[in-house]
C-alpha cells in the first residue's frame, strides 16, 4: 500500500515539492556557507519524494535553534507557502485529503528542519 501511495503522491504534487528542494539545495551548496542549508534541502527532498512509510524524530539542540532561525529568514517561509498552497488545492477533493494533510505536515517541517531526523517507520 505504501508503494501505491508514494507513487500517487509523487504524481500529484510530490514531484513539484521534490524539484523545489533539489534546485534549492543545489543553489545553496554552491557557497560554502550554504552547505548546511543545502543538506537540509536534500533531506527534505528525500522526504518529499516518498513520505509514506517514514516518520520524523525531532531532537532540537542549541545549534539547531540558530539554524532554524536562519532557515526561516532565508528559505523556510517560501517553501512552507508552496507546500501549504499545494495542500490546500489537494484538500478540495475527497481523494486528495490524505495527500493534502501530508503536505501540511511537510510545511511545518519545512519551517524548522534542523534538529529533525527522518527514519523508516516500522510496520507491525
Amino acid at each position: 500500500m505504501r508503494i501505491i501511495a508514494n507513487l500517487l503522491w509523487f504524481i500529484f504534487g510530490g514531484f513539484i515539492c521534490w524539484l523545489e528542494y533539489m534546485v534549492l539545495g543545489i543553489i545553496l551548496c554552491i557557497t560554502i556557507v550554504g552547505i548546511p542549508f543545502g543538506i537540509q534541502c536534500f533531506k527534505l527532498a528525500d522526504l518529499c519524494a516518498m513520505p509514506f512509510g517514514k516518520e520524523l524524530a525531532v531532537r532540537p539542540g542549541p545549534t539547531s535553534v540558530l539554524g532554524n532561525i536562519l532557515w526561516i529568514m532565508l528559505v523556510g517561509w517560501e517553501t512552507a507557502l508552496t507546500e501549504l498552497a499545494i495542500g490546500a488545492v489537494l484538500c478540495v477533493t475527497i481523494v486528495g485529503i490524505p495527500f493534502g494533510i501530508q503536505f501540511f505536515k511537510l510545511a511545518g517541517l519545512s519551517l524548522m528542519p534542523f534538529g529533525s531526523h527522518v527514519r523508516i517507520a516500522h510496520v507491525i
